[in-house]
């Protein structure tokens, strides 16, 4: 009895020396259990099982977990594109269509429109006029833009009410639209293409000879287009560039004849130049023989 006695009282001594550690997160072997005197003999009983006896509990209840499913991130989208924040539920094929047209609409403007020969043109302009950054080059874009949308109004009419309308009202498919505004770009660029461009591009396509200009493929006559109206810009810019020549060859004579060598003919020429330009309304000669020329 003494011996068990003692035993009892060592245990406290020594589970008050070592606290348990449960509040950290570990168990000790030692807090983990209970001792009991019973008959003479100390029985070790689980804290555990000592908590369920207090309770009164009966048999421990199972606990059962449900698999919950993952959430999904994304709906299901059933196969159809979908982007945030646009309703619908699909990307129309209009706006695909669209965006590509307008990745494609400068080497469309430059390819079938006059837009090209007009800003060559005003480019040698400015060069025979010895001007070098004015008019700038934004302002000469600007205007060939604004001549080319004058140029290309009555098309674009022709296109908007053959092809565009139709379309939009479901009558014809988005290709039957292509096709039929092919037709007015194909007569616009015929009638200034010349034969010899769209014969060597019809021998370098290996195609068979065209009866008529109608029967020339696009493949061949948007080179051959672009070919003539560079020919054709070049052509006017070199007349137009001539008269400024012979100012320049006059002042640099005359600056010579009278030994005024380290004066540069440029200082002198340019000044008249733009006397000479502004005198005969220059710039209204030029749209108005420009603008004529695509009758």
């Amino acid at each position: 009895m003494a011996v068990a006695l003692l035993l009892g009282v060592a245990s406290t001594a020594i589970a008050q020396v070592h606290p348990t550690m449960s509040n950290a997160g570990t168990a000790q072997p030692m807090a983990a259990q209970s001792s009991q005197f019973t008959g003479g003999k100390i029985r070790t009983i689980p804290s555990a099982a000592i908590a369920l006896k207090r309770a009164g509990s009966g048999p421990t209840p199972r606990i059962t977990s449900h698999p919950v499913a993952p959430a999904s991130s994304t709906a299901d989208i059933g196969g159809v594109l979908q982007i945030p924040g646009v309703t619908g539920g699909s990307v129309p094929w209009s706006i695909i269509v669209m965006l590509t047209a307008l990745t494609l609409i400068p080497s469309i403007l430059v390819c079938m429109t006059p837009f090209a020969r007009l800003l060559i043109v005003f480019h040698f302009l400015r060069q025979a006029l010895g001007l070098q950054t004015t008019p700038s080059n934004q302002t000469l874009i600007g205007l060939s833009l604004i001549l080319t949308f004058f140029l290309m109004q009555p098309v674009a009419n022709q296109i908007y009410q053959d092809a565009f309308l139709p379309m939009q009202s479901g009558q014809i498919s988005a290709i039957d639209a292509l096709s039929r505004a092919e037709d007015p770009m194909r007569h616009f660029m015929a009638h200034y293409v010349r034969e010899k461009d769209v014969a060597l591009f019809v021998e370098l396509a290996k195609e068979p000879r065209p009866a008529s200009m109608n029967d020339v493929s696009m493949r061949v006559l948007l080179p051959a287009y672009i070919l003539s109206e560079l020919k054709a810009g070049f052509q006017i810019g070199t007349v137009l560039f001539l008269p400024f020549l012979i100012v320049d060859m006059v002042v640099a004579s005359i600056t010579t004849s009278v030994g005024m060598l380290q004066l540069p003919p440029v200082v002198i020429s340019t000044p008249l130049k733009l006397l000479l330009f502004l005198m005969v309304d220059g710039w209204h000669l030029l749209i108005s023989s420009l603008m004529r020329s695509f009758n």
